[in-house]
């Protein structure tokens, strides 16, 4: 899991797909709540509907994010109709200085409505988030490249990615991936059969 210093310095336990289990400041920090609810303004996939949700707090900077990435594709196959996968921001600047710029390049993207097209292309591309890779990943799905190159300058999507993080912090989020289930933070690795389980079990 990619953490802030600040993070590490709290001592705070984290879970790696490994399974190795980090010590934890405070056994509440494990069980606590999604604070913020899902809304129609999130970055979902799967019905509104569904009976399964799934929350991802993640950095596209973040090389454990990139591991989680095909783990959640993976889940979604397997429910189909049954999930509905949501995305936040949690871009850690303190260590990954590229992170900011392409969660904000993401949000220029669901302004021309290709969200989920430069999601996927960030992950697929971890390796080259420099501002001019991300201009060129614009222009290669289509989208105005004009029009992000000025809104990555003006920052015009800052306080959107800044509300996620927010509303991670007020979650307990303190690095990525970070995972809620049907609102409570998951516990344990994140590899596809235990957040699978997880999933199961909030539906009996």
């Amino acid at each position: 899991m990619c953490t802030s210093p600040s993070a590490r310095a709290s001592g705070l336990l984290l879970s790696r797909p490994s399974g190795e289990v980090w010590r934890m400041s405070e056994a509440r920090e494990a069980t606590r709540a999604l604070a913020v609810p899902v809304t129609a303004d999130d970055h979902s996939q799967g019905p509104a509907d569904a009976p399964l949700v799934l929350v991802e707090y993640a950095d596209y900077e973040c090389p454990d994010s990139r591991r989680a990435w095909p783990i959640v594709k993976a889940l979604e196959r397997r429910f189909g109709p049954r999930l509905r996968f949501v995305f936040r921001h949690f871009p850690l600047k303190q260590v990954h200085e590229q992170a900011q710029h392409a969660a904000e390049v993401a949000e220029a993207a669901a302004a021309q409505r290709k969200f989920w097209e430069m999601h996927d292309r960030l992950f697929e591309r971890q390796f080259a988030l420099d501002d001019v890779y991300l201009i060129e990943y614009a222009g290669e799905l289509g989208l105005d490249a004009a029009r992000v190159e000025r809104e990555l300058a003006r920052h015009t999507y800052q306080e959107r990615v800044r509300a996620d993080f927010l509303g991670g912090l007020k979650s307990g989020v303190k690095g990525t991936p970070t995972f809620f289930v049907n609102g409570t933070r998951f516990r344990g690795p994140w590899d596809e059969e235990l957040l699978a389980q997880a999933l199961e079990r909030t539906i009996g």
